[in-house]
């Protein structure tokens, strides 16, 4: 686990650290960063000495959102032929997998939280960011739906529809505060007090019972799936890839 070239991780008792680390880019994430986050998360399972993860990013900012260069590779080729397709379908099981681990999941963000950023976030159990935090949904702005990890639906259920929709048309920036009040942060500190605020979460949360924990995640996933009745994320590789051939083809 100490091979990876897009992630640092720090284990600590029973608390796993996940930081993405590939701060010359922002974090972005990259097929490659996609596959590392889905080895390690893959093994939770198995690793009964881990209890919670935290993910976080190096630098200054803990996502500025997908790789937009290797985007711009698949386009240039040939954006129908499969991997933008499987980059997607990468993205979901990522998505997928921090929101139904049996550990709990906490998400620790700083400075920009853009796109694929504010996926990854919203997709862990709590979320605390700092101040300085700067959020942003921009894909309709950059001619693409809102389509990466399956995020809207669960957007949606977080945010609620109407701000939901306001934050995409717009594709405005908004704060730490902001994001607060729409219930995509838990807690909002100062940049020097992140370390704690996680701290006062995770101290508690790795004294729970690990199969209370694992069986209130699955109600709590199991009642928000059931209030949305039909998922249509499912879709979200596909559409990606429709729109984007699309794009590419009015070149």
């Amino acid at each position: 686990m100490s091979d990876f070239k897009t992630l640092r991780l720090l284990h600590e008792g029973a608390v796993l650290g996940v930081e993405l680390n590939s701060p010359e880019t922002g974090n972005a994430v990259s097929g490659l960063m996609l596959d590392e986050l889905l080895a390690v998360l893959g093994t939770l399972a198995d690793r009964p000495d881990v209890r919670v993860l935290v993910l976080s990013g190096a630098g200054d900012h803990f996502c500025l959102g997908a790789d937009r260069a290797e985007f711009a590779k698949i386009i240039a080729n040939d954006p129908a032929d499969g991997r933008l397709r499987a980059l997607g379908t990468k993205a979901r099981m990522v998505c997928d997998a921090l929101a139904t681990s049996d550990v709990a999941t906490v998400a620790r963000v700083h400075g920009g939280v853009i796109g694929a950023g504010v996926a990854l976030a919203v997709f862990c159990d709590l979320r605390v960011g700092a101040e300085d935090c700067r959020f942003r949904l921009p894909e309709l702005a950059l001619g693409m739906p809102p389509a990466w990890g399956g995020s809207l639906p669960r957007l949606i259920q977080e945010a609620g529809a109407a701000r939901v929709r306001e934050l995409l048309m717009t594709g405005e920036n908004f704060t730490a505060a902001r994001a607060a009040d729409l219930s995509l942060l838990h807690k909002v500190v100062p940049v020097a007090e992140l370390d704690d605020a996680v701290d006062r979460w995770t101290r508690p949360l790795v004294r729970r019972s690990a199969a209370a924990l694992r069986t209130t995640k699955i109600m709590m996933n199991a009642y928000a799936s059931a209030a949305r009745l039909a998922d249509a994320s499912l879709f979200d590789a596909e559409l990606m890839t429709v729109a984007v051939a699309s794009r590419a083809g009015r070149r």
